[in-house]
């Protein structure tokens, strides 16, 4: 909101803070103190006087806390977007700087899945020029988890101790190097190959503790599920777009075509990132001191952190066991359909590879929509009164029990539109898990979310291998992927039950 030729002198403005703490006082104020106060000086001083008090009782502590953190430079009140000695007045930016973070994040996240699900799509060529039996074929999907299995306890360590900019900044650097050299070594050898894709899988390892450190700094409670589930669509929309990019890609410009572009926009947002997010919304140069304060005020106040884990007391409470083994059902089941669904379309209903990407790809752009509906379901549900651990308990449930039931009903599938349809119910309600055991690492131990992340992360990647290697073995062994969905299936169900009966919403750490 903009006013012109403002005549009201600004003595103790303080970049309008406290003008701006009160927008509906404002508005009334706006109209008198603009055209009438050249008749009545009287009736201008008096509403001045009304807004600078009942301004200064609601913003003390924020004006405060401004004045030591900002110095009152010209280019923090333009930044805030109040402009002084021009005659105008912005008090509202134009987008609050904690949606730009969960905008760039949510990028980084699809980058981050579509690097990964290129290999899945152009593993199906590289199989059929190199003789690739399907077992190995399942070693070499497989090749990226064994360096994220390394790197997820390491880095949520380091996002715990230096934050998530930095560290996530250097991840997406590093894989998109990975991603652009991965052409190279599939043309130039399979020990080539398999080192560059576990170099790939060492630099995502920071990818997800470095989202959920950031969001849990950057949102309020009542907030956080919501920015998870944007970011998390941004993640299934990365499958999407590299499932159905990729065979494109690759039929019009060859093997090098996909891996080319989502490196280049990695290093573009590498770029982004680093010159406009900062670790903790105090620390930003752009933040309203209004948006500030709604941050602090909705976020509980956590003592200082011990910069050594307790490891030890975190794997004596079975809460911390609750997420792990959560951790462990979801990757072993979101990698069986990560890796194979093109590989299932293609083998089971003799698909080519163009429509295995458009079956497969509709029921990650599914799982995308629902990420964000899971997040603002769960958000509504604690902004009306229901407890933190009944939410995360009804969240997960949904997220398991429907993938378990959805794919024991794909094993009676009998085309590719209605294993399609079971796909997506499966992976659309699995998103309700983003709301569940990933949110819960912040609410039992937010000064460790990081390093708690890392550790059930690691533990769930190794899960990813095995089913992954497995599936390739099953469907060798037994010419069928019924067997290995009944038991991801029971998984589920047996998951669901653990989760209930030890998983918490309250502070353990």
């Amino acid at each position: 909101m903009a006013v012109t030729s403002l005549v009201i002198p600004l003595q103790h403005s303080s970049c309008l803070l406290s003008f701006r703490r009160n927008p509906i006082l404002s508005k009334k104020a706006l109209v008198p103190v603009g055209f009438e106060a050249r008749k009545n000086h009287t009736q201008r001083d008096n509403i001045r006087s009304a807004w600078q008090v009942k301004g200064k009782r609601r913003g003390e502590a924020v004006v405060a806390a401004a004045k030591k953190k900002r110095n009152q430079s010209p280019e923090r009140c333009a930044a805030e977007g109040v402009t002084i000695g021009g005659g105008e007045t912005d008090a509202i930016p134009m987008m609050p700087e904690r949606i730009k973070v969960v905008i760039l994040m949510a990028c980084m996240m699809c980058l981050c899945n579509a690097d990964r699900v290129v290999m899945s799509v152009a593993v199906v060529p590289l199989a059929e020029k190199l003789a690739w039996s399907s077992s190995f074929l399942g070693v070499v999907q497989s090749s990226f988890l064994w360096g994220y299995i390394f790197s997820s306890v390491i880095g949520g360590a380091l996002v715990d101790r230096y934050g998530g900019k930095r560290v996530l900044a250097w991840g997406v650097a590093l894989w998109s190097l990975a991603t652009i050299l991965t052409p190279w070594a599939a043309t130039h050898s399979t020990l080539a190959l398999l080192c560059v894709r576990t170099f790939f899988g060492l630099a995502q390892g920071v990818a997800l503790p470095s989202m959920t450190t950031i969001l849990s700094r950057w949102f309020p409670t009542d907030e956080r599920a919501s920015a998870v589930g944007i970011s998390m669509a941004g993640f299934h929309m990365g499958n999407v777009a590299g499932l159905l990019l990729a065979p494109l890609l690759l039929s019009s410009i060859g093997i090098s075509g996909p891996f080319i572009l989502f490196a280049s926009l990695g290093l573009l947002w590498t770029s982004s990132w680093s010159s406009g997010v900062t670790n903790n919304p105090q620390d930003s140069r752009f933040i309203t001191g209004s948006e500030l304060s709604l941050i602090q005020a909705g976020k509980p106040v956590d003592p200082p952190t011990n910069p050594d884990p307790p490891v030890r007391l975190l794997f004596s409470k079975m809460p911390t066991w609750a997420i792990i083994i959560a951790n462990v059902t979801n990757n072993w089941g979101y990698f069986v359909l990560l890796s194979w669904m093109p590989v299932y379309f293609q083998t089971v209903f003799n698909v080519n590879l163009k429509q295995a990407a458009w079956f497969s790809a509709v029921p990650w752009a599914a799982m995308a929509v629902t990420s964000y509906y899971a997040g603002a379901a769960s958000d509504f549900m604690i902004r009306t009164g229901h407890s933190v651990t009944f939410v995360r308990k009804v969240m997960q449930s949904i997220g398991f029990m429907g993938p378990g039931l959805s794919l024991l009903c794909l094993n009676y599938a009998k085309t590719p539109t209605c294993a399609a349809v079971f796909m997506t119910i499966a992976l659309s309600l699995s998103s309700f898990s983003q709301a569940g055991f990933l949110l819960n690492m912040q609410d039992i131990a937010p000064q460790y979310a990081g390093f708690l992340h890392g550790i059930s992360n690691c533990v769930g990647t190794f899960a990813a291998i095995v089913s992954t290697i497995g599936t390739g073995y099953f469907v060798q062994w037994l010419g069928s992927f019924q067997a290995f969905l009944t038991l991801t299936a029971v998984l589920y169900f047996a998951t669901t039950v653990f989760w209930i009966v030890f998983a918490t919403g309250e502070r353990v750490f």
